[in-house]
């Protein structure tokens, strides 16, 4: 395989961004995610990839669930706050608010325009990542942002 082309052809897939949250042993994790679609209307289905040796796999893995936090296009800074571990101080990750999921207690970040709380129903192991095939189990949209 041409290496080259194969990376240069992978880059034109279009990701998006957004900050996903899950609670391990009552303590929020969260990570700047790129690697979401929507694999299923019914029923409402995204696939997750996650890097296998980071924090918030572990988190997702324990918990057997997610949040998914949308960034607005302005957000861009948010994003680059959670490609670290998150810095959690009286009730906020990275300086932000959260609170929890009404349904899975997943950390919702209110600052953040739309969110989707995710159960995990099925997990492929594969490379680097593992991709979690998550159920929507809620969603809520707190300004039009497209």
């Amino acid at each position: 395989m041409d290496e080259d082309a194969r990376r240069k052809v992978l880059r034109q897939v279009p990701y998006g961004m957004y900050v996903m949250t899950a609670i391990e042993e009552g303590a929020p994790a969260a990570s700047t995610l790129t690697w979401l679609s929507q694999c299923s209307f019914h029923p409402p289905l995204v696939m997750i990839g996650i890097q296998t040796n980071s924090l918030i796999h572990a988190a997702v893995e324990k918990s057997g669930a997610v949040a998914v936090n949308f960034l607005d296009i302005d957000q861009k800074e948010i994003a680059e706050r959670f490609f670290k571990p998150p810095k959690v101080e009286d009730r906020k990750l990275h300086g932000l608010s959260y609170e929890p999921g009404p349904v899975t207690g997943a950390p919702l970040l209110p600052d953040l325009p739309a969110w989707l709380e995710t159960r995990v129903v099925e997990k492929v192991k594969r490379g680097d990542h593992e991709v979690f095939v998550c159920e929507v189990v809620g969603a809520g949209v707190r300004r039009p942002y497209f």
